[in-house]
């Protein structure tokens, strides 16, 4: 099993969750997070007043699938939350070494 987890644009998580949806994937968490990479922040206007942040919004999405559709569920992130734009985000995959469904009790890749 993998964790796939990517940091997107908050406007492109509709086109993200459908994609993934074509892909096969059953669930995902949604988390809306904060950072910076090479983009350093924003500029902004408040009130006619213009300032800097160091944080800019994010999506953050969480999936775990089954490894051999893991290469998929990546190309579908990557393909839908692409803007060709600095800040589009970042795509990581880790290996999961168990999986636990509280409910029933089933393990791995039966708790998906």
């Amino acid at each position: 099993m993998k964790l796939v987890i990517a940091i997107i644009k908050p406007f492109k998580l509709d086109d993200v969750r459908e994609a993934l949806t074509e892909v096969g994937v059953t669930g995902m968490t949604v988390s809306e997070v904060k950072g910076f990479g090479r983009q350093k922040g924003q500029t902004e206007i408040y009130r006619g007043a213009e300032y800097s942040t160091n944080m800019v919004p994010k999506i953050k999405i969480e999936v775990v699938c089954a490894t051999d559709i893991a290469s998929r569920v990546v190309e579908a992130i990557q393909a839908s939350a692409n803007t060709n734009a600095i800040g589009d985000g970042k795509i990581f995959v880790l290996d999961v070494g168990q999986a636990v469904r509280i409910r029933t009790g089933e393990t791995d890749q039966s708790a998906l």
